[in-house]
């Protein structure tokens, strides 16, 4: 009877303490369509960006954010690791801004490849996602690197 006890604790552990190990944060990858968007950006820049601090890029061509749903891996981890939200504050932020007509809101998606889909085919989009998937128009380079 102890040694269940044991084994489910320790069940209880690996999966509340396991999930956020530091290898496995996820990897980040921000893609732009060929018009607009820059080749590569600061981090303060980037998150500007999805914001929606920074809605026109240098070239004249209105910025058109596309993220993931925050339900999914990627959507959440973008809310976190590039805004310090949760996905549920996330939503609230742009839901706040698009009511107070400060900005127009995010295309949300549920996979990556509808992601990049709606990237590759709307000038001056960008999005995140969490690897680099075939068929995107561009990578963005985020400080220098190809992922963040």
């Amino acid at each position: 009877m102890k040694q269940q006890i044991h084994k489910y604790i320790i069940l209880l552990i690996f999966l509340f303490i396991g999930t956020n190990l530091p290898g496995q944060e996820i990897s980040l990858v921000v893609i732009g369509n060929e018009k607009g968007a820059p080749e590569g950006m600061t981090i303060p820049e980037l998150k500007k960006v999805f914001r929606g601090e920074k809605q026109w890029w240098n070239d004249g061509t209105k910025v058109v954010v596309a993220l993931m749903k925050t339900a999914t891996p990627s959507g959440s981890a973008t809310a976190k690791k590039l805004l310090g939200m949760t996905g549920d504050e996330l939503n609230k932020y742009w839901l706040s801004l698009v009511f107070q007509g400060k900005a127009k809101a995010p295309a949300f998606f549920n996979s990556e490849k509808e992601l990049v889909e709606f990237v590759n085919q709307n000038k001056g989009a960008i999005g995140i996602v969490d690897q680099t998937i075939p068929g995107a128009s561009r990578t963005i380079s985020i400080a220098g690197k190809n992922s963040f």
